[in-house]
C-alpha cells in the first residue's frame, strides 16, 4: 500500500539523487499499472456511451447579379454592395440571432424527437415515424419529457410523470413562460392520430409521417425546449470563407444527428437567399408602395374630373362648344401643364428627400427618385446607396455588437446625405428657373384662351384638368409596371453549389483515439503527483547514506523486516537473512568491546528517538545471538514507563527490576528463563511512580555490579532517549550504546538531536542500527555495506528463503 513513508526529501544534501527518484517511482509499477486500468476503463465506458458526431458542410457561392430587364428606360436602381461587402454581411447574417430565430421558427427546431438508446436518449429527427402539429398561441411543457407510444397504427399513448402540482409552460407565439396546474403523478391518457390534444400543459395534433415504417408499440419521447436558448445553440454554424477573395462559402455544422442538420444547412441558406432578395428588391418595393399610394388619389381626382366633364357636356351642343380653335389651345395648354406638373413632382421629391434625411434614422423605405421622374444619377445612386446601408445596419444590430461597425455604416451614410443634401440643392435651383418658364407659357396661353366664349373656356378648364389627372396616371401605372417586372426579373447573388445532402460517411467522433490518449496521460500523471508530493513532503530516514549524510556516528548494523508475529527471530529461524544481520551486529559490538578494553561482563543499552522503532526486537535478538553462542547472556527492561518486554516470551509482569530496585525482591526473585538457552530476561516490573529518581539510586548500581558477576552480556533495553531522560541516567553503567533507527518511520530531526547529545556527552560510545530495512528498488536498492543483510541471487545457498507473505497477509498483520 502507497505509504507517505516511502519518500523523503534529502535534508542537508547539496544534489539530488534523480536516479535513485527514478528508481523509487518505477518500484510503484502497481500503483500506475492500477490507475491506468482505471484510466483506461473510464475512457472505454465513456467512448462506448458518447453519441457518433457527424459534420454536414454545404457550399455557395456569392455573384452579384444584374438584372436582365434593367435598362435605360427601367429607372430603378438596386445595389445590394458589392461582393467583396456581401461576403461579410452575409457571415454576420448566418450567425446573427434574428436569422437564426426565422430559420428555428420555420422548422421548429426547439422541439426534440427522441429515443431510448442503449445508454442515453438520442436524437431521433428524421427517422420518427410523426411529428406534431403545435397551437403556437397555446402553452406547451417546457423542458419535460413526453412519452409517446403507439398502442396501435391509429391511437398513441401519452405518459407525463409530475413531480409537483405545478409545471412550467412555453408560449412560443411570443416564447414568454408561465405555469399550470397539474395533479402530482404520471398523467395518462390515449389520444387518436390526428386527434386535437387540448391540455392545460399540451396542445399539439400528432400526424404520421409519409412512408413511417412499422411503429407499433414503438416508445417515442417529444420534448418542448427554450426558443431563445435553441436559438442560441444554432448560432455555432461554421462559416469559411476563402481567404484569397473567392466568392465561395462553405458552411458546416456539428451534431449527432445528420438529418436535422441537413434541412438546417438548407434552410438556413434558403432563408438568406429570401431575405438578400426581400432586400434587394427593398428599392423597387418601396417605389412601387409610393406608386400605389399615388394611384390611389389620382383615381380619385381623374374620377371627379370625368364626372364634371360629363355633366358640363350635358345639355350642351358640343360641338359648337368644342368648335372654334379651342382643341389647339387645349392641347397646347396640356403639354405645359404636364411639363409644369412634373417638375412640380420633381421639387416635391426633393423637398421630401431634404425633410427625411434631416428628421430619419431609417431611409430603409425611401422610395426611387424616378418616380419622380428624376433621373439625375447622382441623386439615384445615393439615394440607392442609403437604402442599401441603412438595410445592412438595421440586419447587423442582431448579431454585432461592435460600436466601430456602427461608427463606420453611420459615417458612410452621413457623407451621402450632405452629398444629397447638396445635390438637391443645385437641382432644386435650376428646376425653379425651368418651373418660372414653364408657368410664363402657362400664362400666355391662358391669356390667348380668354379670347374664347365662356363655355369654351370652361370646358378648356375642365379638359385641362381632366387631361392632366389622366396622363399623370398612365405615367404612374406605367413606372408600376416597369417597377413589378424589374422587382420579378431580379435575382438573388446567393446560389447553391453543393446543397447539404447526407450521403454517408461524416463521421468527426467521438476522439476516441484522443481519450485513450488523455487515459494514458492521466493514468501516469495522477500517481506520479501523488509520488512526487509524498516524495517532497516526507522527511523520514530511508537508507544508510541518509544517516551518514546527517551524522558522523557509525551505522554498525543494518536489520530487515521481520515477516514473522514472532519476535524471536534469530531463535526460530537461524539461518534467515535477519538473523545473520544481528550476527554482523554482534561482530561488530565485538569489535567495539576489544577497541575500547573491556574485559569481563560487557553490557550494551539499546535506546532511540521515539517509540516504535524496535527496540525491544533488537534487544531480545542481539541478546539471543550472544545466547546461542553459549555466552550467558541477560535482558533487563529498562523502560520502567511503557514496559512491553513480558509479551514477547508470553510472561507476566509482576516482579521485576521495580522490585529490586525498592528492595522488595532479590537478584535471584527477578531472573526470568527463556526457551533459548543462556538467555534470562528481566522485566521492568510495576509501573513506578519515580521511575528516574529509581535509577539515580544507590540500588541502580548494586544490580548493575550484581549482574556482572553472573552474566558474560547485559543488553538493556531503554525508553526512548527522544522522550524521556532515563537512558541518559543509565549510559554510565554501559560499556556501548546502540541507537535505533527505522526505515520510513525514523525523522531526520532526530538525528540532529542525537548529534547533539552526543556533543554534550550525554551519550558515550554510540553507534547506529537501521531498523526494517527494505533493499528494494524503491528505496534505492544496492546497499551491502558489509553488514550481513543480503538478499536475491547473491544469497542463495547461505539463507533460508523466505516466502514473501500476500497481500492479505500482509493487511491482516498490520491490523494485528
Amino acid at each position: 500500500m502507497l505509504d507517505i513513508k516511502d519518500f523523503t526529501v534529502f535534508e542537508n544534501q547539496p544534489t539530488f539523487d534523480f536516479k535513485g527518484f527514478l528508481i523509487k517511482i518505477l518500484s510503484y509499477w502497481k500503483w500506475f499499472l492500477l490507475s491506468l486500468t482505471i484510466a483506461f476503463v473510464i475512457a472505454y465506458q465513456i467512448n462506448i456511451r458518447k453519441e457518433k458526431i457527424y459534420g454536414i458542410e454545404t457550399l455557395i457561392s456569392v455573384k452579384e447579379e444584374t438584372n436582365p430587364l434593367f435598362t435605360s428606360s427601367t429607372n430603378l436602381v438596386f445595389n445590394w454592395g458589392g461582393a467583396s461587402d456581401q461576403m461579410q454581411t452575409i457571415s454576420t447574417t448566418l450567425q446573427s440571432r434574428s436569422h437564426n430565430e426565422l430559420v428555428v421558427d420555420k422548422l421548429q427546431f426547439y422541439i426534440d424527437y427522441l429515443v431510448q438508446g442503449k445508454y442515453n436518449l438520442v436524437d431521433a429527427y428524421g427517422a420518427v415515424p410523426f411529428h406534431v402539429e403545435i397551437d403556437k398561441k397555446q402553452g406547451q411543457l417546457a423542458g419535460n419529457l413526453i412519452k409517446v407510444k403507439f398502442i396501435t397504427e391509429n391511437e398513441y399513448e401519452i405518459r407525463v410523470p409530475f413531480d409537483g402540482t405545478s409545471v412550467s409552460v412555453i408560449h412560443y407565439s411570443d416564447n414568454s413562460y408561465g405555469t399550470t396546474s397539474v395533479v402530482e403523478g404520471e398523467f395518462v391518457k390515449r389520444y387518436k392520430v390526428g386527434q386535437k390534444v387540448s391540455l392545460p400543459f399540451l396542445n399539439w395534433t400528432l400526424q404520421i409521417n409519409d412512408k413511417p415504417g412499422l411503429y407499433k408499440g414503438n416508445e417515442y419521447f417529444v420534448r418542448f425546449n427554450d426558443f431563445d436558448g435553441t436559438v442560441s445553440g444554432y448560432r455555432n454554424i461554421n462559416v469559411k470563407t476563402d481567404d484569397r477573395g473567392s466568392s465561395i462559402i462553405t458552411l458546416g455544422m456539428q451534431g449527432t444527428n445528420k438529418a436535422r442538420m441537413v434541412e438546417y444547412l438548407n434552410a438556413t441558406v434558403n432563408m438568406l437567399i429570401k431575405r438578400q432578395l426581400d432586400s434587394k428588391n427593398q428599392f423597387a418595393t418601396n417605389t412601387i408602395n409610393f406608386i400605389d399610394s399615388t394611384l390611389v388619389a389620382m383615381e380619385s381626382q381623374l374620377k371627379q374630373t370625368g364626372d364634371e366633364l360629363k355633366s358640363f357636356r350635358k345639355g350642351k351642343n358640343i360641338y359648337d362648344v368644342e368648335g372654334g380653335g379651342a382643341e389647339k389651345f387645349s392641347n397646347k395648354i396640356l403639354d405645359f401643364d404636364v411639363e409644369k406638373d412634373a417638375i412640380n413632382r420633381k421639387m416635391a421629391y426633393y423637398n421630401s428627400l431634404k425633410s427625411y434625411l434631416k428628421n430619419s434614422v431609417d431611409y430603409s423605405k425611401l422610395p426611387a427618385p424616378s418616380v419622380a421622374g428624376i433621373e439625375d444619377p447622382n441623386i439615384v445612386v445615393n439615394v440607392s446607396k442609403l437604402i442599401a446601408l441603412s438595410t445592412q445596419r438595421s440586419e447587423m444590430a442582431y448579431a454585432v455588437k461592435s460600436e466601430k461597425i456602427f461608427r463606420d455604416f453611420d459615417n458612410q451614410m452621413e457623407a451621402i446625405k450632405n452629398v444629397l443634401l447638396e445635390n438637391i440643392g443645385t437641382a432644386k435651383s435650376s428646376l425653379e428657373y425651368d418651373l418660372a418658364m414653364v408657368q410664363s407659357k402657362v400664362n400666355q396661353a391662358e391669356s390667348k384662351i380668354k379670347r374664347f366664349p365662356d363655355d369654351q373656356q370652361e370646358l378648356i378648364k375642365i379638359k385641362r384638368k381632366y387631361d392632366l389627372n389622366d396622363n399623370i396616371y398612365s405615367t404612374f401605372l406605367q413606372k408600376r409596371s416597369e417597377a413589378d417586372i424589374v422587382k420579378a426579373a431580379n435575382l438573388s447573388d446567393i446560389h447553391f453549389i453543393d446543397p447539404a445532402k447526407d450521403i454517408g460517411g461524416g463521421l468527426i467522433g467521438p476522439k476516441t483515439g484522443v481519450n485513450y490518449v488523455l487515459a494514458l496521460f492521466l493514468g501516469l500523471l495522477i500517481p506520479l503527483l501523488i509520488i512526487i508530493v509524498l516524495y517532497f513532503i516526507n522527511n523520514s530516514i530511508q537508507n544508510p547514506d541518509d544517516i551518514s549524510k546527517l551524522t558522523n556516528i557509525p551505522v554498525i548494523g543494518i536489520v530487515g523486516v521481520n515477516l514473522d508475529q514472532n519476535n524471536l527471530a534469530v531463535f526460530e529461524k537461524p539461518k534467515s537473512a535477519l538473523s545473520e544481520s544481528f550476527r554482523a551486529i554482534r561482530s561488530s559490538l565485538q569489535f567495539l568491546y576489544k577497541k575500547n578494553n573491556v574485559d569481563g561482563a560487557k553490557t550494551l543499552m539499546i535506546t532511540s528517538s521515539v517509540s516504535g522503532e524496535g527496540k525491544t526486537f533488537c534487544s531480545i535478538n542481539i541478546a539471543t545471538v550472544f545466547a546461542l553462542s553459549e555466552k550467558k547472556t541477560v535482558i533487563v527492561g529498562m523502560d520502567l514507563r511503557k514496559p512491553r518486554l513480558f509479551d514477547e516470551f508470553n510472561l507476566t509482569n509482576t516482579v521485576g527490576v521495580v522490585n529490586y530496585l525498592i528492595k522488595d525482591k532479590n537478584l535471584d526473585e527477578i531472573v526470568n528463563h527463556t526457551p533459548v538457552p543462556f538467555l534470562d530476561v528481566i522485566f521492568s516490573g510495576p509501573v513506578p511512580p519515580n521511575p528516574s529518581e529509581l535509577i539515580l539510586g544507590d540500588a541502580m548500581k548494586e544490580l548493575m555490579e550484581e549482574l556482572k558477576a553472573k552474566y558474560d552480556y547485559i543488553i538493556l533495553d531503554t525508553p526512548p532517549v527522544g522522550l524521556v531522560a532515563d537512558s541518559l541516567e543509565l549510559d554510565q553503567y554501559c560499556d556501548v550504546s546502540l541507537y535505533i533507527v527505522r526505515q520510513n518511520f525514523t525523522k531526520k530531526g532526530m538525528i540532529t538531536l542525537l548529534n547533539n547529545r552526543i556533543s554534550r556527552e550525554e551519550l558515550h560510545n554510540t553507534s547506529i542500527i537501521l531498523n526494517g530495512f527494505e533493499n528494494k528498488a524503491k528505496y534505492g536498492g544496492g546497499y551491502g555495506y558489509g553488514y550481513g543483510y543480503g538478499s536475491g541471487n547473491y544469497s542463495s545457498g547461505y539463507h533460508e528463503v523466505e516466502k514473501e507473505k500476500s497481500f492479505v497477509e500482509k493487511i491482516m498483520s498490520r491490523k494485528k
